[in-house]
């Protein structure tokens, strides 16, 4: 798909974690996909692979600044996953997984963006996205912060359950921790 490729290079030109940090969801939300006995990965993975895209619609400057978001930047970054899903429309082999990339910052509760979905209203792959994709932002290093400690990003996953994340996917995670399955990443420092 050299569109895709080209919109996959790009957006590691303005973040240059940005390729690990997919591949990386993409590896975990497969591992809690088999534990919770899905046999099809194909769009599970593509959209771990393309859930970010939409940071390309949000200024460099704002993605690396290392110092607290105005309420300006923080409505740019979560305007990311409509963003992502325009872009990624065009491309039909892509279209399976934009409920994925659409809805992968909902929160369960509700409390979410871009459309404030709650429960089982949020595509259960999004659901699976939004807890690999905050265990990995947690435990990789920000321009703003240092990663956290692995553990402390599982006790995160945990604690929020049921609250952030769909409780049901946030017990598979942690147990798929607590049995080995899940490694956090190879610590990188940011730019």
């Amino acid at each position: 798909m050299p569109l895709l490729d080209t919109l996959t290079r790009a957006l590691d030109a303005q973040d240059p974690d940005a390729t690990r940090h997919a591949a990386r969801v993409s590896r975990l939300a497969e591992i809690v996909a088999r534990r919770l006995g899905w046999r099809d990965f194909e769009t599970l993975r593509l959209g771990g692979a393309v859930h970010d895209l939409g940071k390309l619609a949000v200024p460099q400057r704002v993605l690396m600044k290392r110092t607290a978001l105005t309420p300006a930047e923080l409505a740019r970054i979560r305007e990311h996953p409509c963003a992502g899903a325009r872009l990624l429309a065009p491309i039909v082999s892509v279209r399976p997984a934009l409920p994925l990339v659409l809805f992968h910052h909902e929160r369960w509760d509700g409390d979410g963006y871009p459309a404030g979905l709650g429960g089982a209203e949020i595509p259960l792959g999004a659901r699976v996205l939004a807890v690999v994709d905050a265990f990995d932002a947690m435990t990789s290093d920000r321009p703003y912060r240092r990663a956290l400690p692995a553990e402390a990003a599982v006790e995160e996953v945990d604690r929020c359950a049921g609250s952030q994340f769909d409780p049901v996917v946030a017990r598979v995670f942690v147990e798929a921790w607590l049995h080995g399955e899940i490694r956090p990443p190879t610590r990188r420092a940011v730019a």
